[in-house]
């Protein structure tokens, strides 16, 4: 049975906190995340293994996306922004697992997410710029603009949360509606639908804190690192 994403009954409580079915499973994931880290990275060489290549691998895809989105060395951002699209990643996949509702189906973890990226925002904004530079940044063109400038730094946020909370919730609506009414094989083609719906939602994610983090450190970011300098 499908319940609706704002109104989540609590399994247990601590103390006055009700503690409900996403957050535990948002920290599952963030233990797994954190297990799997340790485990991965714990005999790294300079002759790599496959598991070292993989890594590798997804950390190179991750600078690159970086690179070309923000236009910036991709160091200070890469922790960020790979642990943001990891974890919207796992969690819209957990819907694969029987009887689990992925966090992000749910409009707190959507919220939490999203209030991380403009704590970010704002984090990296003044630290590259300062807290002059960056409040400044809210009077370009003019200060005319200023009110309209913080009302997209809230709306742009607020749509973060409603595009991840939208895509999501509905996939697992959709799948188990098709779920109750077709039977067990039916839906595994939507459910493999859903798992690329899942991992375009945790790209768009990924890339739209780029965006937003880069538009707030602009022209004083650090600059990206010349690959080519030194060659022949």
């Amino acid at each position: 049975m499908i319940h609706s994403p704002l109104a989540t009954e609590p399994l247990l409580r601590a103390g006055p906190i009700a503690i409900t079915a996403p957050v535990i499973i948002t920290w599952a994931i963030m233990a797994s995340m954190t297990i799997a880290a340790m485990l991965l990275t714990r005999k790294m060489s300079i002759i790599p293994s496959r598991t070292q290549t993989v890594l590798e691998l997804i950390v190179g895809t991750i600078d690159a996306q970086v690179r070309d989105t923000m236009q910036a060395d991709p160091a200070p951002y890469r922790s960020l922004i790979g642990t943001l699209f990891l974890f919207v990643l796992i969690a819209n996949w957990s819907s694969l697992i029987p009887g689990v509702e992925p966090p992000t189906a749910h409009l707190e973890t959507d919220a939490a997410l999203a209030l991380l990226v403009l704590i970010a925002t704002i984090v990296y904004g003044v630290r590259t710029r300062g807290i002059r530079g960056y409040l400044a940044t809210f009077a370009e063109p003019t200060w005319v603009m200023i009110p309209l400038n913080v009302v997209e730094q809230i709306t742009r946020t607020f749509s973060l949360v409603v595009r991840l909370f939208g895509n999501v919730m509905s996939g697992v609506f959709v799948v188990g509606i098709v779920l109750s009414l077709a039977g067990l094989l039916v839906p595994i083609p939507l459910m493999a639908l859903d798992l690329l719906t899942g991992a375009v939602q945790a790209y768009i994610f990924a890339v739209l804190a780029m965006v937003f983090i880069g538009a707030a450190v602009g022209e004083a970011h650090i600059p990206v690192q010349d690959n080519q300098k030194g060659k022949a």
